[in-house]
């Protein structure tokens, strides 16, 4: 499960080093490919290709089509498959960048079965933003 946030910079050639330990989760679990896209909020999202798989074969199977082709344009669409490269760096595509403000300082977060990234204020102010249906959520579940 890839987990943690960890504030991390994007260097001027839109490259981000993905921490060791997230990085041998990766690869132990998934392999080396994945795929960034932009999903439900202003982040980048990063897939290992199997996961990303199951979800591009779950769109293709939708009933409700007009729901379909709005995801297979917008997040398959925009999809772009990378490598994790021998330094543990990926690429970042500059119209998802742009798309996102994602420059200089960011967070990585882990999402369960993927990794985000958020420029440093769009996070910060999620975080604050989420902070009070966090303590709702929790409640609902056994810890």
């Amino acid at each position: 499960m890839l987990s943690g946030s960890y504030p991390l910079s994007v260097d001027e050639k839109g490259r981000l080093a993905i921490p060791a330990r997230l990085r041998q989760q990766l690869a132990e679990l998934y392999g080396t490919q994945v795929f960034m896209t932009i999903g439900f909020k202003d982040c980048v999202e990063i897939y290992p290709a199997p996961k990303f798989r199951d979800i591009e074969q779950q769109i293709q199977d939708m009933e409700d089509q007009e729901a379909a082709e709005d995801l297979k344009m917008l997040f398959i669409g925009r999809a772009v498959d990378a490598e994790i490269d021998k330094q543990g760096r990926v690429t970042l595509p500059p119209f998802l960048r742009s798309e996102t403000g994602i420059e200089g300082k960011v967070y990585l977060v882990g999402m369960g079965s993927r990794l985000d990234v958020w420029s440093e204020a769009a996070y910060l102010a999620e975080v604050e933003q989420r902070k009070s249906s966090m303590k709702n959520a929790l409640a609902k579940i056994k810890r």
